[in-house]
């Protein structure tokens, strides 16, 4: 198994499935994966999504990095809060930042207030993580970002204008995230970086 011997569990935001999304491509190429499967009921349930992923990670036997993709970056925070088993790592992309409103197209602010997403966990994490930020995400402004990547104690990585980092932004396929995910499955590695600031970050 590559990765260090890690399970890849990816953790896709509210959405449904979507075939072109970087997270399906990342699935596919990496044997072994597991897809935390979207809900088909309660579906904007903050607590019936971390039931799901709790669920999910307990099902691997081994050791487990955690991809996360915007919403899914807050299910993995919320798990954190209460975490029921060791995690290796976690690549949190673009988290959304539902405590301002979303663009037309996304649950409303009184929606994922009434689901229980708000606010947005701050507390530390208790595993190494890699904060993803756009400079360029309508969902998430960069300054956003990096505060939530400072109060995880996580490492924070400048990716660009890459969008929300979804279809509609481009992404396909994201090369940089078997790389990073490579970063979390070596834990020697992250120990120094976790609660730096990627070297290209230079202007927070």
């Amino acid at each position: 198994m590559p990765f260090g011997g890690a399970t890849i569990v990816f953790v896709p935001g509210l959405r449904d499935h979507v075939e072109d999304h970087w997270q399906t491509h990342a699935a596919r190429g990496i044997p072994g994966s597991i897809t935390v499967e979207p809900l088909r009921a309660d579906r904007l349930s903050r607590a019936a999504r971390v039931a799901a992923l709790d669920a999910a990670l307990n099902a691997v036997a081994g050791d487990v990095v955690i991809a996360a993709h915007s919403a899914g970056c807050l299910m993995v925070a919320h798990w954190a809060a209460t975490p029921t088993r060791k995690i290796r790592g976690a690549l949190l992309v673009t988290p959304a930042d539902v405590e301002h409103p979303l663009p037309a197209g996304y649950p409303a602010y009184d929606e994922l207030n009434a689901g229980g997403w708000l606010p947005i966990p701050r507390r530390r994490l208790p595993f190494p993580a890699i904060v993803v930020a756009s400079r360029k995400d309508p969902l998430a402004g960069f300054d956003r970002v990096a505060e939530f990547a400072r109060d995880w104690g996580a490492r924070l990585h400048d990716a660009g204008d890459v969008g929300h980092l979804n279809p509609a932004a481009g992404f396909g396929p994201w090369r940089e995230a078997d790389a990073l995910l490579r970063d979390l499955a070596s834990p020697a590695d992250m120990a120094s970086a976790q609660g730096s600031i990627d070297e290209r970050d230079t202007d927070l």
